[in-house]
């Protein structure tokens, strides 16, 4: 599965079930008038709070994923003089080491690129319904998602 919308020219936000493509990303988010491209990459860590994770499994209710992303995307365009941004999340089984996020943004400086990469980093983990259940080593596994906590 691979949910693509794209919202103009300008921005670019998908779901998938294969690897990111980081080079696919910074595509989304390059233009000429921009002097900054920020590229964030979410990965899959091996130890979480002292834990050994095994896998993440990734879920989400796709229509209201995009929904969100979108609305996220608006607002990083209203606070910052963004020229292009790209957000893409891969659902399903991965490993770690495995990109799970990639967030890339276009600005003519590079301050206003990482504002508006943290900003949509930090708000998607919160508002972004995509759940992912933790598999630990010692062979327990637990759903979270962070904006629940």
């Amino acid at each position: 599965m691979s949910e693509h919308m794209p919202a103009g020219d300008e921005t670019t936000i998908w779901l998938t079930n294969e690897p990111v493509e980081t080079a696919e990303v910074l595509r989304a988010a390059a233009t000429p008038q921009s002097g900054a491209t920020l590229l964030f990459l979410g990965t899959v860590r091996e130890i979480t709070a002292g834990r050994q994770t095994l896998a993440l499994d990734y879920e989400a209710y796709p229509e209201m994923a995009l929904h969100v992303m979108q609305a996220l995307a608006r607002e990083a365009r209203q606070n910052w003089p963004v020229k292009r941004l790209a957000l893409v999340h891969r659902l399903g089984h991965l490993q770690p080491g495995e990109i799970s996020i990639a967030i890339a943004v276009s600005t003519a400086h590079r301050a206003e690129a990482f504002d508006a990469g943290e900003f949509l980093i930090d708000e998607f983990k919160q508002r972004v319904p995509i759940w992912k259940k933790e598999n630990w080593g010692d062979g327990t596994s637990e759903w979270v998602h962070p904006g629940l906590a």
